[in-house]
């Protein structure tokens, strides 16, 4: 029976990218090492090598370790007890807007002011745990879109995932269309019977090269329902800023969400628009979402999980205890 391989942590990976510049300032794979020099004529010999073997053994030995501890952070592990169950017919994407304007302050949880990115992570984080069998993935967009998460039925596996969304991952801006359009390219392999995109913004597309209105009719083209939900008050939001000194104040800026063209982006695709102004009616949207027809198909689902990090922890640890031990015992460099 085959598993289901997944990285817990996936962007620590990107730390694999300094070894190499690790490398080179290392210079040539290592630094000098010490030599033994019985004799003064040794010693101008082994002056004249810059690097050794062993520098190399060392530095290679530290690099492969820092790589292996690098890909534990990751956290590899396969799936297995796999069983059949009953799942939702339905697949969805979740896309969230996490531009800079989702730092304003307009709506609360337990009645205290809360930006409005962190409210939406708290109220779709009850909607993933309201839909158990369904297959949901997650996208996050700013001036462009990135995956979060791919479509899963591991609810542990996208809470976390949910949990480490943030502003600022990449360049500001309102991508919208591209989101929509990443979103559905998502879905297009999917078998569900039906496959839904929740898009929330709090703003309008000014980002990206994708015309909202041109990737809903490519979300229409392939079964694919949008249900858009515009974020924020109406009017005026406060928003933290920082002043000329870099002190931090509140200034209070205009609501802008371009409700016609998300009206527009639904009804192309057979979805519905809403506005949440407040944090209520926010949890309500996605209750009434929560409310739609489903049909059954069985999929597998992985109840527990091998964990692969200590394959590489262990190794990682042991291999930077034997560069340590030998840089400070037979390979010591001199004073």
């Amino acid at each position: 029976m085959t598993g289901s391989f997944q990285w817990v942590h996936p962007q620590f990976l990107w730390l694999l990218l300094l070894l190499p510049v690790l490398a080179m300032w290392k210079g040539r794979w290592g630094s000098p090492v010490a030599v033994r020099m019985p004799s003064t004529d040794d010693a101008v010999s082994a002056g004249a090598r810059p690097r050794s073997n062993v520098g190399r053994l060392l530095a290679f030995l530290g690099l492969l370790a820092f790589g292996l501890l690098i890909v534990a952070l990751a956290r590899p592990r396969h799936g297995k007890g796999s069983t059949d169950i009953e799942a939702s017919g339905i697949d969805i994407m979740l896309t969230l807007d996490v531009s800079g304007s989702m730092q304003a302050l307009d709506f609360k949880l337990e009645g205290k002011p809360v930006n409005r990115l962190e409210v939406v992570k708290n109220v779709v984080g009850k909607f993933v745990a309201q839909r158990p069998n369904d297959k949901l993935g997650m996208l996050a967009f700013a001036g462009r879109p990135y995956l979060v998460s791919p479509l899963t039925l591991d609810q542990e596996f996208l809470a976390k995932r949910l949990a480490d969304v943030k502003m600022g991952q990449v360049e500001d801006g309102t991508a919208i269309g591209s989101a929509i359009a990443s979103s559905v390219s998502h879905l297009r392999n999917s078998t569900a019977k039906s496959r839904i995109i929740i898009l929330l913004t709090d703003g309008v597309n000014n980002a990206g090269a994708v015309n909202p209105l041109t990737a809903a009719e490519a979300a229409k083209a392939l079964g694919i329902r949008i249900y858009t939900i515009g974020a924020g008050t109406r009017g005026e939001a406060p928003m933290p800023s920082r002043d000329a000194f870099g002190r931090p104040r509140m200034q209070t800026v205009k609501v802008e969400i371009d409700e016609e063209m998300l009206a527009e982006v639904a009804s192309a695709t057979g979805g519905q628009s809403f506005r949440a102004t407040d944090t209520d009616s926010l949890e309500k949207i996605y209750q009434s979402i929560n409310q739609l027809e489903t049909t059954t198909r069985k999929l597998k689902k992985y109840q527990s999980y091998d964990e692969l990090y200590l394959w590489f922890l262990v190794p990682g640890v042991s291999l930077l205890l034997l560069e340590l031990i030998l840089s400070q015992t037979r390979f010591r460099r001199l004073p």
